[in-house]
């Protein structure tokens, strides 16, 4: 995942906007409890998304993975009086740990956070969304934006993270691929050949699909 040098991410990291007492104890949080820890979104990859959110100035976003909460409270922090963010996570072991966090954010008034499979909950929402942030499970990721590309409103954005999947998506002749890998090399593929949509992959971290609803 890591594409610079420590050093080089260090300085980035000291010449942007400090990790707020929050978001650093979210981090303590998820990589002393919870498994797989390096799927915390982070200290730049959430600041650029808080960014994002304030320049585009959604009405209404929808997260397909919320983990342990710290991708959401940096976008709901962006987020104008009347914005609202819709966040779905399968992971009902979490879900305590998760309200806690949005709690202390004092965002709850904007953050409406769900638990269950996203397949099932998508099409029951009513909503139609400015911005679209994937990081969920990599083989589905194409059903997630096959189910809402028709809900997002023209200019809005699906941003889907892990699309460089630590390097892998790199192919040598003969290497074998596998499922994972594959999933998010046909997403990226697709993205890019999807008349309705225009795309940016940046390597952010590790690696972000842009897809602007045209």
């Amino acid at each position: 995942m890591e594409f610079i040098s420590q050093d080089l991410l260090t300085y980035c990291e000291l010449h942007s906007e400090e990790e707020d007492p929050l978001l650093k104890y979210i981090s303590r949080e998820t990589h002393t409890k919870v498994l797989m820890p390096r799927m915390l979104s982070g200290h730049l990859q959430g600041k650029f998304l808080e960014f994002l959110v304030k320049m585009q100035r959604p009405a209404a976003i929808l997260e397909i993975g919320t983990y342990t909460g710290y991708s959401a409270i940096c976008m709901a922090r962006g987020l104008g009086e009347h914005g609202k963010l819709i966040t779905l996570d399968i992971n009902e072991e979490l879900e305590t740990m998760v309200r806690n966090f949005f709690e202390k954010s004092g965002l709850n008034h904007k953050i409406d956070y769900r638990i269950g499979n996203a397949l099932e909950t998508i099409p029951l929402l009513k909503e139609n969304f400015d911005m679209v942030f994937i990081d969920a499970d990599k083989s589905n990721y194409i059903n997630y934006y096959n189910l809402i590309i028709d809900r997002v409103n023209p200019n809005g954005m699906i941003i889907a993270d892990n699309v460089l999947w630590s390097g892998k998506v790199i192919v040598n002749d003969g290497q074998k691929i596998d499922k994972d890998t594959q999933a998010i090399l046909d997403y990226n593929r697709m993205i890019k050949n999807d008349p309705r949509v225009e795309s940016l992959l940046l390597p952010i971290r590790d690696g972000l699909m842009f897809a602007r609803k045209l």
